[in-house]
């Protein structure tokens, strides 16, 4: 599995890479093949105008009726063919050039023209419209087309007419291409989207799977080493029962029944907590809230603990400076997770130092808060992270006697979470570990005192 993991997630990351160049080469070559139709649609409205414009262009158009009148200098002035913008106003050449866009679907554009007249120097526009000058220096943004007007061949001016040239300018013409492409691009970018979401949800369930496949190993491992001592235990005591000299001395038979006893209720309790996990995983454990005194809790299961401390020469310091103590709980699961946290403190205690812990107790308006503190071996930040994780369990370098199925801390904020608290963690690694939980307090009108503790 761990050769074939890497295998699978480089497959992958491959195809998703090639189906996103893929996509992009393809949204490209539709930009290109679009930005193409654009221009020919100018270029053929512009041809269809100018068509029209040549067919009026090279006839003779009298300005004047009477002739004879005229002076002889200026009669063949009168008689040469008239120009396109002597004939037509820049309005009208609008009127066309709309009618010509409409017709090849481009009816939604806009668009800015000029109409230049050609001789032997410098030409100049006759006809143009509002923002023309600036729009057709733009030779980045907007798009020219142009077309030189002739008049048809074997017409009455063909030869004698002057050239003129019209110029249709379409401003920034690639934002018409974008706009005609909006929802091809949005479809691919969200199809694109999609594929990478998949991939992202592929990639990280199997890390999960991986992760619990691990996990579950770890676990049979703990439950075996957890089983596999008080059966050793049993198997010793009860072979010891069948020895003549232990059935004769009812002192030893009593110590061995005593610890064949003790196994079976330490098995027990480890049975139990597998099952309370199973519980708390289908939600079914029942909590029973009721009033009372966080800190007679507190100090019965500090009692507790007094014994495995003073073997060790550790002790518990008790700051119970709540000035209101009054919360509504379930007694076993509160008692169960100070109990857990204790013993958590006792058992990644450092083995060259005697444990301390140091339980803090304050309260606000709204809130009962515990701090527990040690002087144990601490955690990593990235142990910090998963502390609460069920199963999971932090290595003790060299510490091996650490047993557990990884389950306390798990529990311990299950049931937090429960009495509707937060539980926070702050730990150095080699300096030890403080836990927060902060509870919400009873609502009563009238406040009760702080309860007493017992002597």
């Amino acid at each position: 599995m761990k050769k074939i993991f890497p295998i699978i997630i480089g497959l992958i990351t491959l195809s998703l890479i090639g189906i996103i160049v893929i996509q992009v080469l393809w949204l490209k070559n539709m930009v290109l093949l679009r930005k193409e139709q654009v221009r020919h649609k100018i270029a053929d409205a512009t041809l269809a105008v100018g068509k029209e414009l040549e067919q009026k262009k090279g006839s003779y158009s009298f300005r004047n009726n009477n002739i004879e009148d005229m002076a002889p200098n200026k009669f063949l002035n009168y008689l040469r063919p008239t120009r396109i913008g002597e004939r037509f106003s820049a309005a009208e050449l609008d009127s066309m050039i709309r009618r010509a866009f409409k017709a090849f679907e481009l009816e939604d554009v806009k668009f800015e023209f000029g109409l230049a007249r050609l001789l032997a120097g410098p030409s100049y526009f006759e006809r143009q419209s509002a923002n023309f000058v600036a729009e057709y220096s733009d030779t980045v943004n907007n798009y020219s087309s142009k077309f030189l007007l002739s008049p048809p061949s074997g017409s009455e001016g063909e030869n004698l007419s002057e050239s003129e040239l019209l110029i249709v300018v379409v401003p920034d013409y690639k934002a018409i291409v974008y706009e005609s492409l909006m929802w091809p691009i949005i479809s691919a970018i969200i199809f694109t989207l999609i594929i990478i979401a998949a991939f992202y949800l592929t990639v990280t369930t199997m890390l999960k799977q991986k992760k619990l496949s691990e996990i579950k190993n770890d676990f049979i491992n703990n439950m075996t080493h957890e089983f596999k001592t008080p059966l050793a235990t049993i198997s010793l005591a009860v072979d010891a029962l069948k020895n003549d000299k232990v059935i004769n001395d009812a002192q030893k038979l009593t110590y061995f029944r005593n610890i064949i006893k003790e196994e079976n209720l330490r098995m027990n309790r480890q049975v139990e907590t597998i099952l309370k996990a199973a519980l708390l995983d289908k939600q079914e454990v029942q909590i029973l809230m009721r009033p009372m005194h966080a800190h007679q809790v507190i100090k019965e299961v500090a009692d507790n603990f007094a014994l495995q401390l003073e073997e060790k020469h550790g002790k518990a310091i008790l700051n119970l400076n709540a000035e209101n103590d009054y919360i509504e709980a379930d007694e076993v699961h509160f008692s169960n997770l100070i109990n857990n946290l204790m013993d958590n403190a006792i058992k990644y205690g450092k083995e060259d130092r005697p444990p301390v812990i140091i339980i803090t107790t304050s309260s606000t308006q709204r809130s009962f808060i515990i701090t527990m503190e040690d002087n144990g071996i601490g955690m990593a930040k990235e142990t910090v992270k998963r502390i609460f994780e069920k199963f999971y369990r932090a290595h003790t370098g060299n510490i091996h006697n650490v047993k557990g199925f990884g389950l306390g801390l798990s529990y311990v904020k299950t049931m937090v979470e429960a009495h509707g608290g937060e539980i926070k963690v702050d730990s150095v690694l080699g300096k030890g570990s403080t836990f927060t939980i902060e509870l919400p307090l009873k609502k009563m009108q009238t406040q009760p005192a702080v309860s007493p503790l017992p002597a």
